[in-house]
């Protein structure tokens, strides 16, 4: 066989890390769950024009096409979706006659896009999601809502510490209306480039694409410097002495989100005026969240309200959304070494066997151990039983179970060397022991597997 090479942008994790991938997929279900949101799944492709309709984001998509196509036919009109939220807005179209509003919906699924790989950015990747989609209307609390339970979902997770930081789109676009601007979208889209190509690049962009004069862009850049974890950001956007009705009903969200997140959860979320979000879609809230520590990695997770990126021409279908970017986050626990699982395997018990003989034996005694929630496995060959601890012990198997032909079963902690007489239909190892436990690497209180022990 030819020497196989690993392919760029498609990650793949070995046993030990992918019990860190389900601790972070199982913990965010939870958490979603608690808060009422029922799961959905989506197809893998969704139409060219539907997808294409709004943002920048033609060069990233994965298109539809087949092998044995004919030279000269056509694709067929799909790509893999690059989101989770394009779907969402056709699924709900699509369904709304079967559906409860508002419709509160998570889906934690893989998405596509044709990007070049780098850490935290891949080609192949799982997000998580949550949105509240309303009928015609949507209260604005939900904005709040979504962003409170990422928060929690952060907390809960053995990870760095996160901001998730907001603006408002009103809030923005209203702020260059009232400097003269006469493309909005192109001054939101040039601050949104602001951490990547700087400021006086970015003052370039203003003038020229968003039609401001020097001044006025230097009052954009001033706009974007402001940042607050409470809502003192208001008087100082009032400060620039900048007016337009837009901008009076954005600054009014932002400050409510801001003043509701601080009663509930303070220092979690804060007011960040440079948040801009490159997709079109969004026309209020806009997300993105920081990994204190780990910022030059960029948002590990965003999202916003937006009030008509669904419609069947008849209704509307507003929402608000905030999507988690699994494996850009992976990417950081896992690539650097940042958390680990306790083992590489789910097994707690490894039952020994005597002889080949007696491996009926030890199946039934693994057997009646499985069916009392201990994951358990039977040695794979009657090897002496130095060698068969010895598997368990690489492998990190903290138990090793020993069948007795004339007297009671008997289990050994291979970590202390313990071993006592045990019963495989009452004994029960240390809840610690149940399952791998997932921990930061420098922390001092571990994190179970499975999030329903907390």
């Amino acid at each position: 066989m030819s020497k196989v090479t690993p392919l760029s942008g498609f990650p793949e994790y070995l046993p030990r890390q992918r019990l860190v991938e389900q601790h972070v997929l199982d913990t965010i279900r939870q958490v979603f769950e608690r808060h009422g949101f029922s799961s959905i799944e989506t197809r893998a492709v969704e139409p060219l024009e539907q997808m294409l309709r709004k943002g920048e984001i033609d060069k990233e998509v994965y298109v539809l096409r087949r092998l044995h196509a004919e030279s000269g036919e056509p694709d067929a009109g799909l790509g893999l979706h690059f989101d989770l939220t394009v779907p969402l807005a056709r699924y709900v179209v699509q369904n709304a006659g079967h559906l409860d509003f508002p419709f509160r919906r998570y889906q934690i699924q893989k998405a596509w896009r044709g990007e070049r790989p780098q850490e935290g950015r891949s080609r192949e990747f799982t997000q998580a999601d949550i949105d509240v989609v309303g009928r015609d209307t949507l209260a604005f609390h939900h904005d709040v809502e979504v962003a409170l339970v990422m928060a929690e979902v952060f907390r809960t997770l053995p990870c760095p510490a996160t901001v998730i930081v907001v603006n408002n789109r009103k809030l923005a676009e209203g702020f260059f209306l009232g400097l003269g601007a006469t493309d909005s979208s192109a001054a939101l889209r040039a601050i949104d480039k602001l951490d990547k190509i700087g400021k006086d690049k970015v003052s370039d962009l203003l003038v020229a694409q968003a039609g401001l004069t020097a001044e006025a862009a230097s009052t954009c850049l001033a706009l974007a410097e402001i940042r607050s974890a409470d809502t003192s950001f208001v008087d100082r956007v009032q400060a620039l002495g900048v007016e337009h009705p837009l901008l009076t009903e954005g600054l009014g969200e932002l400050e409510s989100l801001i003043a509701a997140a601080c009663d509930v959860m303070p220092g979690a979320i804060v007011a960040d005026l440079k948040i801009a979000r490159g997709l079109d879609y969004y026309t209020g809230t806009v997300y993105e969240t920081e990994l204190v520590g780990y910022e030059s990695v960029g948002s590990i997770c965003s999202g916003g309200r937006y009030d008509a990126l669904a419609s069947d021409g008849r209704t509307t279908y507003p929402g608000v959304g905030i999507s988690l970017g699994v494996t850009r986050l992976l990417a950081i626990l896992i690539g650097r070494e940042l958390v680990t699982a306790s083992r590489s395997v789910p097994t707690c018990v490894l039952v020994a066997v005597a002889d080949e003989d007696r491996r009926g034996e030890a199946s039934a005694a693994a057997a009646k151990l499985r069916a009392r929630g201990i994951n358990t496995e039977v040695s794979p060959e009657a090897a002496k039983f130095g060698k068969q601890i010895r598997h368990a012990d690489r492998r990190g198997i903290p138990y090793v179970w020993f069948c007795e032909t004339d007297g009671p079963h008997s289990v050994k902690d291979i970590r202390s060397g313990d071993q006592v007489a045990a019963d495989p239909g009452v004994w029960l190892p240390p809840e610690a022991d149940l399952n791998p436990v997932v921990s930061l690497s420098n922390a001092s209180v571990a994190e179970p597997l499975d999030p329903s022990n907390r």
